[in-house]
């Protein structure tokens, strides 16, 4: 792997640090959008944003929901967005699947939370960056991981293979992930991993951290696999282009 730097230690509690790094010329091949298209890129980590004790309120979100399914290898998803939900090899829409037990599961005061959440989010990454957050718009996939050290049993269990947002979903232009779990004390391996030219500079999960990025190469990424243990993230993304955009999902 090379030489490896830790950017954020479980142990830190940092209010914010954050990486400017030159952008790559991925933005250049779809429109731009003025005052938010990245012209500063980079990445950031802050544990300030959310706190501990409400990413525990969403991580019990995540773990109600993922009790319906989980996927029969190492990695699950629960999208409350399009209703996505891992069960065994394939994917069930959970509201159609479901139907009215959804109210038993989830509630409105779940659902706020979440709204609540991803607007800071969405706040903080336009304030780092210097673009509008109203010319933000939430894009899908936006989705809950949960991750162990099951074998992968189809490819959308193999969730360690570097990739570009960017260049994975064509409507990301900012990233964001807010952890659920201790790394370490939850689980072991599963770090986030930035992989660049001259060494990879890691992310160790904690609790209510926030690590935002752009979504284009100059952040070519990837998950370390899960050894022991259980990890939990949602994933959060945005669009500059409204026509990508999606609303934020509602208890029916």
């Amino acid at each position: 792997d090379g030489v490896t730097e830790v950017l954020a230690h479980r142990s830190d509690n940092l209010q914010d640090k954050f990486m400017e790094i030159p952008c790559s010329e991925d933005y250049d091949s779809h429109k731009r959008f003025a005052g938010c298209t990245p012209r500063k890129c980079g990445r950031g980590v802050t544990d300030a944003v959310i706190t501990r004790e409400e990413a525990e309120r969403i991580r019990r979100i995540a773990e109600r929901g993922l009790s319906l399914g989980g996927s029969d290898g190492g990695a699950s998803i629960l999208d409350l967005h399009s209703g996505a939900l891992s069960l065994g090899k394939h994917f069930v829409n959970l509201y159609r699947y479901f139907g009215d037990k959804i109210q038993d599961i989830f509630t409105e005061e779940d659902f706020a939370l979440y709204r609540d959440v991803r607007q800071r989010i969405q706040q903080r990454i336009a304030q780092v960056f210097g673009i509008s957050s109203s010319a933000m718009y939430l894009t899908k996939p936006t989705f809950f991981s949960r991750m162990n050290s099951t074998g992968a049993k189809t490819t959308h269990d193999e969730y360690w293979h570097p990739h570009v947002d960017k260049v994975t979903y064509g409507s990301f232009d900012y990233t964001s992930l807010l952890y659920l779990s201790d790394y370490s004390k939850d689980f072991g391996g599963g770090r986030f991993v930035f992989m660049d030219a001259d060494s990879n500079k890691t992310v160790e999960p904690r609790a209510g951290r926030v690590s935002f990025f752009t979504s284009g190469s100059e952040n070519l990424h990837r998950v370390e696999k899960v050894q022991w243990g259980t990890r939990f993230a949602i994933t959060i993304s945005f669009s500059c282009d409204p026509q990508h955009g999606i609303a934020d999902p509602l208890l029916a």
